[in-house]
Order: C-alpha cells, then sequence, then structure tokens
C-alpha cells in the first residue's frame, strides 16, 4: 500500500481530529487542511484543531482568504479518550504541541525524530523542507483531484516553510511546488504574499533591534514581552539577513519561560545546536536551518520569578548558544 492507503487503513473511526503544532505556521495550516480535503474524498470526516492563537497573523489571513475550517482547542479534556488524532508537522511529546486526551494514530511531519513513539502509522521525512510537499505529494500518487484553494494553500506552504525555495529545499518540495503551480489561485497568493505586519507588530520589531547582541557571527535579539511565536521566527528570519551574520537566535519572555526561534545561514545545524544547548534546562530542536526552543523559569518559593532572575537566565542561554559555536 502507499502511503495515503496507509493512512486510510488504520483510521478505524468515521471521523478523526487532525492536530497542527501550537501557534500554527502556514505550512502546518496547509497540511491539515490539504489531508482533510483527501480524506473527505475518501469518506472520512476530518476536524483541524490547533492549540493557540493564530488572530492578526499570515495564517489567520490564510484561513480567511481560502475559506479553511479549524477550531482551536483551549485544553486537552475537549477530547475523549476514544477520538482518533493525525499529528501534522509536529510529533508527539514535543514541546510546540498539546498533547491531547484522544489517541495520536498517525504522523506525517518533516521534522527530525528526537523521541519514538509507536503510531499506527507514520510518514517523518526529515530531508523534506515544507510538510506541505509530502501531502501534496499524496493527490499527485493517487491521481486524486485537488480543488484550487487546497493546491493554493499547499504551494503557500512551502514557499512560507522553505523561505521561497531558498532553504532546506529537496527535490519532493520541487516537484510539488512545479505540479501545484498552475493550479493555484494567483490573486489570493498574491494576497498572502503581501505584507500582513499590524501596526502593535511594529514594536516587536523595535524592542528586537533596540536589544540587537552581535558576538562574532551570531546575532541574538529581545522581541519583547509576550511576544507572538509566529512574529519571533519572523524577526529571527529578519535579523539573520545581516551581513556576516551566519545564526540568529531571537527569543521573548512570557509568563512561564523564554520562547525562542533560532535560524541558520548553514554554516550553523540550528536544530542539533538548540538541542545541545538547551539540555538541562529547556526544549528545543528543529531542521539545520531553522529551529525552536523553549526554557522554562525556575520559580522562587513565593512562586514568582523576579526580572534579575529573567536576564540571568537570558544571559544563560546566550553563553550556552555561543559554546556550541566553538563546536
Amino acid at each position: 500500500m502507499n502511503c495515503l492507503e496507509e493512512i486510510i487503513a488504520n483510521i478505524s473511526t468515521k471521523r478523526v481530529f487532525i492536530q497542527t503544532h501550537n501557534f500554527p505556521d502556514p505550512d502546518a495550516m496547509a497540511c491539515a487542511y490539504g489531508l482533510s480535503e483527501l480524506l473527505k474524498a475518501k469518506g472520512v470526516d476530518a476536524e483541524i484543531c490547533y492549540k493557540g492563537s493564530i488572530d492578526k497573523t499570515v495564517t489567520a489571513k490564510m484561513v480567511r482568504l481560502l475559506d479553511i475550517a479549524v477550531k482551536e482547542y483551549m485544553s486537552a479534556d475537549k477530547f475523549s479518550k476514544e477520538d482518533e488524532i493525525i499529528l501534522v508537522d509536529a510529533q508527539k511529546g514535543n514541546s510546540n504541541i498539546i498533547d491531547m486526551n484522544g489517541h495520536e494514530i498517525i504522523c506525517i511531519d518533516h521534522h527530525p525524530v528526537y523521541e519514538h513513539v509507536d503510531y499506527r502509522f507514520s510518514d517523518i521525512r526529515p530531508e523534506v523542507g515544507a510538510c506541505a510537499s509530502i501531502i501534496a505529494s499524496y493527490y499527485f500518487d493517487n491521481n486524486i483531484e485537488m480543488s484550487k484553494n487546497v493546491a493554493t494553500a499547499l504551494l503557500y506552504g512551502i514557499k512560507m516553510d522553505t523561505a521561497d525555495m531558498r532553504r532546506g529545499v529537496s527535490q519532493l518540495d520541487l516537484d510539488m511546488f512545479y505540479k501545484l503551480f498552475m493550479n493555484t489561485d494567483r490573486t489570493i497568493l498574491a494576497d498572502l504574499d503581501s505584507s500582513v505586519l499590524h501596526f502593535d507588530d511594529i514594536k516587536a520589531y523595535k524592542d528586537a533591534l533596540s536589544t540587537i547582541d552581535i558576538r562574532e557571527d551570531v546575532c541574538f535579539a529581545c522581541a519583547g514581552y509576550e511576544c507572538k511565536e509566529s512574529l519571533i521566527a519572523a524577526i529571527c528570519d529578519f535579523t539573520l539577513t545581516l551581513d556576516e551574520i551566519n545564526l540568529s537566535v531571537v527569543y521573548s519572555p512570557k509568563k512561564d519561560g523564554i520562547k525562542m526561534s533560532i535560524r541558520s545561514a548553514g554554516k550553523y545545524l540550528s536544530g542539533v545546536m538548540t538541542v545541545n544547548a538547551l539540555k538541562g534546562i529547556g526544549t528545543g530542536g528543529g531542521h539545520d536551518n531553522m529551529a525552536g526552543g523553549y526554557v522554562p523559569y525556575k520559580k522562587g518559593d513565593n512562586g514568582k520569578v523576579s526580572e534579575a532572575d529573567v536576564v540571568r537566565l537570558e544571559k544563560e542561554i546566550k553563553e550556552r548558544f555561543i559554546r556550541e559555536t566553538w563546536n
């Protein structure tokens, strides 16, 4: 059986949930949308779900323009233990996805495997630049017609996760981009490619630019308190374009810890580096060119963390990444 046939064979209910990672980006949303439409064509009802607001992001714009039906779940108990879940663009146990009460039966992803999970079926290809390329291949491999909206979503997911085919591109990404292109809605693509920067986002860029700390070819920057995950990533992409910068680490102190995005121009393996740098104090990982991480606070006896403690933690994180560049 091919991958799609394996997926169908391992679903035992007439309705499944397709779960993305928290705060889904365009690639994750494209995967969930493309797979949901594919399953519906095979007689399986699928609901797209996630945790983490997508308000004022390009993902929200994508959902609106392509009329994608999605639902945000704020807690794991919204699911029953009998519910079957398909994970896309994420893996069970990762720090960027909530563990719902249901049973994760299938995983489709393109990130490295850091912890083995016994799914009924998995299609995990770390060499692929965008998970949307994997979903697109299911359509073409099985000669299943896709709508213009699905083609547009999948192409946009590929564009975004490969930085317009400039980052981590595989042969599959190239093939799927070529096959999808002629069936996309160019007007919607152009609209999605236009600026989605909101006025409130300017402050995050201002905070980041005012806190840039360059250590040889590594750039650190703080995007301010409680910065949106998608905006942290966007600022990280931006700071990586600075001349002679080979690694960018942009972070945001949040209520319970520090969230960060890491980008590499190719000299450093950002995923492996992040795992090693945060070992013992937090979690992280990703691709060679892009990664993410999170470090929780160690709160005092009063259950709070002081501003000085946050500053010390920021300093430790920087020092850990710098040490990794020496290896």
